[in-house]
């Protein structure tokens, strides 16, 4: 059978969250950091071991609940698989230069999409892209959106990613040469299942319900809402949607401050709006910010932990405690017979 090395990127969103699942508009970058599987393709089950998970992952094709296979890490390959149902397997090695330990950083993604190429082939980037997003449906049980899947199978080297999560329309945005993106993790771990992620989707739900779909609601039309912790999440949603846009025309204009002044003001929404901030990481971003070098700083991700972005000025090293590393917008995920 062919050997094969697949590569998929994990991502930094830097503005737009919780849009992606109302059909809104998000702005990621993959990043040159990923999920690596070199291995043989088999025919009727599928083996790994892991650089950084202790138990080996063994089962059987075809995969009837992918949830319930363990170890929990070798859910997302089964997940893969099943979505794949090509019949086609794998015995493989699992690397991974992406952080460890809930960074929001969509490891799983990178993961889910890396297994997904080498289990169906290449192919249309945005229908593995959905493929992608059903695996991860299947193997958390959390109905996530398709921005992370879009950003890994489809990223653009040197630029962000404008994608409206209605029409997937990609628009790729090169981010501007002055401006350093940094990841510096918030010292909280974050499982998207075991976070109020659901909690937040299901009030923007319940949001269209009364004004109809977000991605077209105004601000005025928010104000309506008669619960105020609907009206909040909703203003939020509403507001990034608006923020995506205007971030991508910063970057047009190479006009770093307006970008930093975006950044900032979509923390403050995410976190008093969405309330998917923490002590922690407002301990965090307070330390960041008045740092030389530093413009703005927000919680990346779907909240309650993990990385947050930073927009800095070149050569900038912050000061803090946790993991930091330089993000580098890179190329979408890869695949390499041999």
């Amino acid at each position: 059978m062919h050997a094969f090395e697949s590569f998929a990127p994990g991502r930094v969103n830097l503005i737009g969250e919780h849009t992606d699942y109302t059909g809104g508009l998000v702005f990621p970058m993959a990043l040159d950091r990923g999920i690596t599987i070199t291995g043989t393709l088999t025919q009727g089950h599928v083996s790994a071991v892991s650089s950084n998970e202790g138990e080996p992952v063994w089962f059987v094709l075809p995969v009837d609940d992918p949830a319930s296979v363990t170890p929990a890490w070798g859910r997302f390959l089964a997940a893969a698989a099943k979505r794949a149902d090509t019949g086609r397997g794998f015995d493989g090695r699992i690397d991974t230069s992406l952080p460890t330990g809930g960074t929001g950083l969509s490891t799983s993604t990178a993961l889910t999409c890396a297994a997904l190429l080498a289990l169906r082939g290449d192919g249309d980037r945005l229908e593995l892209a959905k493929m992608a997003k059903a695996a991860e449906q299947d193997a958390t049980g959390v109905q996530i959106g398709i921005m992370d899947q879009i950003a890994s199978l489809c990223g653009v080297a040197g630029s962000a990613l404008m994608i409206d999560c209605h029409s997937l329309e990609i628009t790729p945005v090169p981010v501007p040469e002055g401006l350093e993106v940094l990841i510096v993790h918030s010292g909280q771990r974050r499982e998207i299942a075991d976070s109020a992620y659901s909690e937040r989707r299901n009030a923007c739900f319940a949001a269209e319900g009364d004004i109809g779909p977000l991605r077209c609601a105004s601000l005025a039309e928010v104000e309506t809402l008669t619960d105020p912790v609907i009206r909040k999440r909703a203003r939020h949603v509403v507001g990034d949607n608006a923020r995506v846009r205007a971030m991508a025309d910063a970057f047009t204009a190479d006009d770093l401050r307006l970008a930093a002044q975006i950044l900032n003001e979509g923390h403050r929404s995410y976190a008093e709006d969405f309330e998917a901030s923490t002590p922690m990481i407002e301990a965090v971003i307070e330390q960041l910010i008045v740092q030389p070098g530093v413009l703005a700083a927000r919680l990346t991700g779907g909240g309650f932990g993990g990385s947050i972005v930073v927009f800095a000025e070149q050569g900038t090293d912050p000061h803090v405690s946790t993991w930091w590393s330089r993000a580098t917008p890179s190329a979408g995920a890869r695949i390499d017979w041999r």
